[in-house]
């Protein structure tokens, strides 16, 4: 079990969560949808975490000439002057369920173009903060796209029971960055 804690103030973000194999795969079927919110189920259940391997949110970068791109049931909505762009963001981001870290805020003055119908596209960068004003995370709440929340690998660490190896966790998260 794994703790996700902000890097800078030290303030507990989740509670324990059990690492996942791999981000799932996301329901791209109305039936699975909210009702209520009209969002997509979240990536992640509650309780787990998953290590995404692959370049998440901001930067976002052109689609190289020549090169195909195919975004998948995580693509995010993009800003009408984002079309065709495709992310250079930190790789090994910690995907959560968003409830599952309850004191996080997000900070609507980061949002701007960035904000769809119903919630953040997650296109504008890091915009949930810690109590200490840190922004530690990226939520997509958007009905257009998926339910997950980011954790930035280089603004939180983690940490295990003892004895289970703190540093091997915490180095994983921040690999490749």
């Amino acid at each position: 079990m794994t703790v996700f804690h902000c890097a800078r103030c030290g303030t507990e973000l989740t509670p324990d969560l059990r690492e996942l194999p791999g981000v799932p795969d996301v329901s791209v079927h109305d039936k699975d949808r909210d009702r209520e919110t009209g969002l997509a189920p979240s990536t992640v259940p509650r309780g787990g975490y998953a290590i995404d391997p692959e370049p998440w949110g901001a930067p976002f970068v052109a689609v190289p000439p020549g090169a195909t791109h195919e975004p998948g049931g995580r693509a995010l909505l993009m800003p009408p002057a984002m079309t065709g762009m495709v992310s250079a963001g930190p790789r090994n981001s910690v995907v959560v369920h968003p409830e599952d870290v309850p004191g996080l805020r997000l900070a609507h003055s980061s949002l701007g173009v960035h904000a769809g119908c119903c919630g953040p596209l997650g296109t504008g960068g890091r915009n949930m903060a810690c109590v200490c004003g840190v922004l530690v995370g990226t939520l997509a709440a958007d009905c257009m796209g998926p339910y997950e929340l980011h954790l930035d690998p280089l603004r939180v660490h983690a940490h295990t029971p003892a004895g289970l190896g703190n540093f091997a966790v915490a180095s994983r998260v921040a690999e490749d960055d």
